[in-house]
């Protein structure tokens, strides 16, 4: 009985390695740096004048937003600010912020000059956002407590911070919040050679070896995020590791790949699917997104949010005032011909 609690502990501490271990790597793959960051080169340029700007004047660093699809390095990003600052960095997500006190025990707990990161901050409550206001631009808090009938404003003075918020959706901020952001960026699909050399970043921290000639079809697959990129290196990292192979070379890829259905340009099962869906079922469009999210059995704010902007960007969808239309490239891309 001993020897089975014995052996029990040795393999619980040895599971509790490998987790730590690989959060250790997962921490590792993200850069600290604006220089160690890849891609967005603009966007880095411009951060990185304001930053310098910032510390020449001793003052917070203006509230920033950062938008794009998912992926794309928002959160990375926002920790690199931080860093890059010297600051504090705390985190929130807009739909964990249902109530003004929610919001008020975030925003005291600040200190000076700290970098306050929200998350999917379109999807923060719009009377969280009022309150938000006075916090962003006067560094002051205004909050009622008490019962109705028996209610009081109170005024809490806040240390200057910078809020960076990220959204995937910057059309759903309401115009004053967005206004209220000094700072406003864009983060792009990334290049392939761009998402190649974060394979071959990633592959090093993972401490795998990958061939150029496979970490380019891994950028050629990952539409254009580093985030699937890194998502498709590490599940290759383990077909090669079962295969006993010394190192990820095109072959392993190509064969991983296959079997997790990725083809040639990135696209998945849920693509096919989307796709065939308004095909088979709808003659190819248009067809309104509500029609296609019960189809497939998906969320619209997924479809919109995940898999369209790819589909867009490669024209293989286009949005018309009456719906969603499939396109002769992806008739095409499927091998399908077009009834007409």
């Amino acid at each position: 009985m001993l020897y089975n609690d014995y052996e029990g502990d040795n393999m619980k501490n040895e599971i509790l390695s490998n987790l730590e271990l690989e959060e250790d790597k997962e921490l590792n793959i993200r850069p600290k740096t604006l220089e160690e960051y890849i891609g967005q080169q603009e966007v880095k340029d411009n951060i990185s004048v304001f930053i310098k700007s910032a510390k020449i004047r001793s003052e917070a660093l203006d509230h920033i937003l950062l938008y794009g699809p998912p992926g794309l390095g928002k959160t990375t990003l926002a920790n690199i600010i931080a860093n890059e600052l010297g600051a504090n960095f705390k985190t929130a997500s807009g739909p964990s912020i249902e109530k003004s006190g929610d919001l008020a025990a975030i925003l005291s707990t600040l200190e000076p000059n700290d970098v306050l990161f929200i998350d999917e901050i379109h999807r923060m409550p719009r009377y969280i956002e009022e309150i938000l206001y006075p916090a962003m631009e006067d560094f002051s808090l205004d909050i009622i407590v008490g019962s109705e009938g028996a209610s009081r404003s109170i005024k809490i003075n806040l240390p200057p911070f910078t809020l960076i918020g990220a959204t995937t959706r910057a059309g759903d901020l309401s115009s004053p919040l967005r206004d209220r952001f000094g700072i406003i960026s864009k983060l792009k699909y990334y290049t392939e050679e761009e998402l190649f050399l974060i394979a071959k970043r990633t592959s090093k921290v993972l401490n795998v070896e990958i061939s150029d000639e496979a970490a380019r079809e891994v950028a050629k697959r990952s539409r254009g995020t580093p985030r699937i990129c890194n998502r498709l290196l590490k599940r290759i990292r383990d077909f090669a590791l079962v295969y006993e192979k010394d190192k990820i070379d095109l072959d392993i890829t190509n064969e991983a790949l296959k079997r997790l259905k990725v083809d040639k340009i990135g696209l998945d099962d849920t693509d096919y699917n989307f796709l065939m869906s308004i095909i088979e079922k709808f003659n190819g469009g248009p067809v309104g997104i509500d029609a296609i999210a019960n189809s497939i059995g998906e969320e619209i704010s997924t479809i919109e949010d995940v898999y369209e902007p790819y589909l867009l960007q490669n024209g293989f969808l286009v949005r018309t005032s009456r719906g969603r239309v499939v396109t002769d490239k992806a008739y095409e891309h499927l091998n399908i011909k077009k009834d007409v």
